[in-house]
């Protein structure tokens, strides 16, 4: 697998629509896959035999910081250590340019949702600790907010 910084927002896209659990609203992404296009946002893209097949984008608030803004891997390439990789790939970025703290949002856990509960253990099982929950940041429910030191 490699892992390089570049936009591919036709990848992006097509991974998100197999992602419905999480990325179920076509509005948000095509909001997703226009970050993906955007310079803003640093992205990481994962690739096997060629094909695209999960990718990271970053949002670097301050200096000692940023936030990991969206993180999708194919459904077919799931559980094979893509998803840590681009997040460790980000994480040694951001350590390199002077950051000392990587952050998440995700669904909270008081919204009862299977899919989300894995994703709050795969950053949990990455170093991710909670910090709290908050209700209307993201979407109108509860969203909880991990960071990791770097």
């Amino acid at each position: 697998m490699t892992i390089t910084a570049r936009r591919d927002p036709e990848s992006a896209r097509r991974i998100l629509t197999a992602l419905p659990d999480w990325f179920g609203i076509p509005e948000a992404v095509e909001e997703y896959v226009n970050d993906v296009a955007n310079d803003a946002f640093p992205c990481l893209v994962a690739e096997r035999a060629g094909e695209v097949v999960g990718f990271a984008l970053l949002h670097r608030h301050y200096p000692e910081s940023a936030e990991l803004h969206l993180i999708a891997v194919d459904p077919s390439w799931r559980g094979r250590e893509i998803g840590r990789e681009l997040v460790e790939a980000h994480a040694r970025q951001l350590a390199a340019d002077g950051g000392r703290y990587l952050v998440v949002h995700t669904v909270g856990p008081s919204f009862e949702h299977a899919g989300y509960a894995a994703t709050r253990a795969f950053y949990r099982a990455l170093g991710f600790c909670p910090l709290e929950e908050r209700t209307g940041i993201d979407w109108p429910g509860p969203t909880q907010i991990l960071v990791r030191a770097i």
